[in-house]
């Protein structure tokens, strides 16, 4: 019976590399930013829009006499007034990102806006039902709209709503990109 043999054959080892410099090595390639992420002029309007209606919600509100009456609108007056905050104050990063055409991919600075952004959308939303909840219970329940400023408490509800909506995509960006960076 006919075997062939196994045989080695040596092979040279390839001449080390010289150290290269960061200087030296070409750029890394990186996934595109998705318009509504940070530092983009998406994700900008979207904090602008945040900041308008809430801060909309917050004014309209706050001008009623009655309102500290009601811990649902005293509820309401808080989250976006700390939604408007927030929302300014990431609009000004993204503004100064925008500027200096600056990515805001940085894993720990996304990871902040994803929860920031979660929980300020979650108050809004959950001042806004509770806000809606007192509304309809006014207007249609006890039928006491002639005595209360209903007017200025569904204007104030319905704009903090918007501004939910408008936080919501905000936040489902930074919590894709969050997740999709962690396989880097």
């Amino acid at each position: 019976m006919s075997v062939s043999n196994a045989s080695v054959h040596p092979v040279e080892a390839p001449p080390p590399a010289p150290a290269a410099t960061q200087a030296d090595q070409p750029p890394r390639v990186r996934m595109e930013d998705i318009q509504g992420m940070p530092a983009t002029l998406l994700g900008l309007s979207l904090r602008f829009f945040q900041f308008f209606f809430a801060a909309a919600s917050l004014s309209v509100m706050a001008t009623t006499s009655d309102f500290p009456s009601v811990t649902a609108f005293c509820y309401l007056v808080a989250a976006t007034g700390l939604q408007s905050l927030w929302s300014l104050s990431l609009a000004t990063v993204d503004v100064y990102a925008i500027m200096v055409k600056r990515s805001l991919q940085n894993r720990r600075l996304v990871s902040l806006f994803a929860i920031g952004d979660g929980v300020t959308s979650t108050l809004t939303f959950a001042a806004a039902c509770a806000s809606a909840g007192i509304t309809v219970l006014i207007d249609n329940d006890l039928n006491s709209c002639a005595a209360n400023h209903c007017v200025q408490f569904e204007t104030s509800t319905a704009l903090a709503f918007i501004s939910w909506f408008a936080a919501l995509p905000s936040f489902l960006f930074n919590f894709w990109s969050l997740a999709s960076s962690s396989h880097r």
